[in-house]
């Protein structure tokens, strides 16, 4: 074996999502893998997602690898410092990559990583194993680099100690020169078993684009920086048919940041499914200003049975001070829209952004109300390092003074904010005002008494909680 990739997310560490239960396969890795078999490569995949953390080390011990790749983002960090000193104490080379390790690649050298990946990881990971000396990498025309310096995106120790940062490595030009990623290199049992006997169906999930070109503050783009890249709809239809042929799944769940950023994309990929009679109903997220009319017609007709519309606030000022790009007015347009034409609606909302206050929270309750979604996810929003949110904070972000293992970017303190318990209150607002308005909204009178009640009773706490200037810590709820 020459590569054994990773990553880090194990349910048995999240009882949140055991709640939820809709574990999905770990894309990121399994493109890797698909590209490095592809180049003469023998690569092992660990998917610890339906194991405990502790059995990397057995693992690493029973297939030996000279070389371990490990996935991490924020969510996994704990776990995936684990895996490193786990693989580092086991003799192997650590490659570390994943939106996470380019904010804090000093840290996880520190930590025991050889080398941090930047970006995209493909490319990065073959030409490392043909630095190290793996014979099984085929050269392609222009030959390989002769050692880590050469490798472009990659962070690294000398042998004197010092960090060596090299040159941004190109993203791919066209995301149709990789192959499709290597599903079968896990064991989708568990995944299926999971799905139907929590939801009755099951579901897998693809992704078609890779970058954002929005600029939304808050939001990292690491990996795969603010281009717009998206496989042709044939090649996207091929690797449906694919799966369908393979697995079989129920529902398919589109993982693209914004499925619907082309119109002329999404009705030439209608026409190739309707062309290879593939009608799978499936998932998306997208953003309220790239829907209209006849692409949410498109949708319906492809099989969309839920579209994800990142609200994120229903007070403009909040939005623009997000730099979001869309009104308010837009975002409830297209989710009655939506909703009109028979697809679930499920939206983001985002409290305890910089500069909000409760008249802004009381604007997002009533913008619920109105536009009336069918579900509604809520988060207090954490500074990323790296993006502009961040930036914005300065001093006003508190990094904790834990070691750095024990901590993720969640756990920033906010200087100047509400107090927790203040946002435990107004995620109850947020909620129970959405469930009143759905309710009233179907002449369900009755039905809405109790969301209005625990409505009033959660906008008394964030009275009671209200005083600004404590630290508040961003956590998802």
């Amino acid at each position: 074996m020459d590569v054994l990739l990773a990553h880090a997310y194990s349910l048995d560490e999240d009882p949140a999502e055991q709640r939820v239960m809709k574990p999905y396969a770990p894309l990121g890795i399994l493109s890797i893998s698909a590209h490095l078999k592809e180049r003469g490569c023998s690569v092992g995949v660990f998917d610890p997602t339906f194991q405990t953390i502790d059995s990397f080390e057995r693992e690493l011990a029973r297939l030996r690898p000279p070389v371990v790749g490990i996935s991490i983002n924020m969510m996994t960090k704990r776990s995936a410092i684990r895996m490193i000193r786990m693989a580092a104490a086991a003799g192997c080379r650590v490659v570390v990559g994943g939106p996470e390790p380019s904010s804090y690649a000093e840290e996880y050298l520190d930590e025991g990583a050889d080398v941090v990946a930047i970006g995209e990881g493909e490319r990065t990971m073959e030409e490392l194993l043909a630095v190290w000396g793996c014979a099984s990498v085929a050269v392609p025309d222009g030959g390989m680099p002769a050692s880590l310096h050469d490798v472009a995106g990659i962070v690294f120790r000398d042998t004197d100690g010092a960090v060596v940062r090299t040159a941004a490595r190109e993203k791919l030009r066209t995301l149709d020169e990789l192959p499709f990623p290597d599903r079968g290199a896990i064991d989708f049992t568990p995944y299926f078993k999971a799905w139907k006997e929590r939801h009755g169906v099951t579901s897998l999930s693809i992704i078609t684009q890779r970058g954002c070109p929005y600029t939304c503050a808050w939001c990292s783009h690491s990996v795969y920086g603010e281009s717009y890249r998206r496989r042709a709809p044939a090649r996207v239809a091929e690797e449906i048919e694919a799966m369908k042929r393979a697995y079989n799944p129920d529902m398919l769940w589109f993982v693209d940041d914004v499925f619907t950023i082309s119109a002329k994309w999404i009705f030439e990929l209608q026409e190739e499914l309707l062309r290879r009679d593939l009608h799978i109903p499936f998932e998306c997220i997208t953003r309220a200003d790239r829907l209209n009319d006849d692409i949410i017609a498109a949708l319906k007709a492809m099989g969309c049975r839920r579209v994800w519309i990142g609200a994120e606030s229903g007070s403009q000022r909040i939005l623009d001070a997000m730099s979001r790009g869309v009104t308010v007015r837009q975002v409830e347009t297209m989710t009655h829209a939506c909703r009109a034409a028979g697809i679930e609606v499920g939206t983001f909302i985002m409290l305890g952004y910089l500069g909000e206050t409760a008249s802004d929270i009381r604007a997002t309750a009533a913008y619920l109300r109105r536009s009336r979604p069918d579900i509604v996810l809520t988060t207090v929003s954490y500074p990323i390092k790296g993006t502009a949110y961040y930036d914005a904070l300065g001093p006003a972000a508190v990094v904790p003074a834990a070691p750095f293992e024990q901590w993720t970017d969640r756990n920033i303190a906010v200087r100047g904010r509400y107090s927790d318990r203040f946002y435990w209150y107004a995620n109850r607002y947020i909620i129970h005002s959405a469930a009143a308005g759905r309710s009233l909204a179907d002449g369900r009178y009755l039905r809405a008494v109790p969301s209005l009640v625990k409505s009033a009773v959660a906008q008394a706490g964030m009275a009671l909680h209200g005083r600004s200037g404590e630290w508040g810590v961003g956590s998802r709820e």
